[in-house]
């Protein structure tokens, strides 16, 4: 009976990490999706407990933001460093794309924007003296905001309009 069991606890176990798309999947998916609606990719790492992840993502699906994001980019998020309790929450693989593209050494959210042929355009690390410094996260003071911007207007169609209103949306995570 506890072979049974065990067998039973197991197959439970794969099935729920099998549900978890890898990282590949979820970014193979958010190319397809930009390239159909001529947009970039918007990738952001985040983890259950990350306060500062909840708060970007609250900011960026607020009813005034979540427009002006959603016709410039396709968003998509990949999990990583969760707890031991909810590591089957994590993309498989996302921890390596973190370290691909820098954001291994600055904590979360750590967020990068392609085009849909995944050129990679820039990353949430802000550019200081010409060098990327930083993890900006999720932007909340007057530098990390403009440096936020600037990755917005390198990237995106948005107008002046348009990103005065998120700038002023992100001062206030202040």
């Amino acid at each position: 009976m506890k072979f049974l069991l065990s067998i039973g606890f197991a197959l439970i176990a794969f099935t729920l990490n099998a549900q978890t798309p890898t990282a590949a999947a979820v970014l193979e998916k958010a190319q397809v999706e930009a390239k159909a609606e001529g947009k970039n990719v918007f990738v952001m790492f985040h983890a259950s407990w990350c306060g500062w992840c909840h708060k970007m993502d609250k900011a960026m699906n607020e009813p005034d933001m979540k427009p002006l994001f959603e016709k410039n980019y396709v968003i998509t998020h990949l999990t990583v460093l969760e707890s031991e309790d909810k590591k089957n929450l994590e993309n498989p693989g996302a921890d390596k794309v973190l370290a691909q593209y820098g954001g291994d050494k600055g904590g979360i959210p750590f967020w990068y924007v392609t085009d849909a042929d995944g050129k990679f355009i820039e990353d949430s690390r802000a550019i200081v003296d010409g060098k990327k410094a930083g993890n900006v996260g999720c932007p909340a003071t007057e530098k990390e905001v403009d440096y936020f911007i600037y990755v917005l207007r390198k990237s995106s169609g948005l107008n002046d309009t348009e990103l005065a209103d998120i700038k002023a949306r992100f001062l206030k995570n202040q």
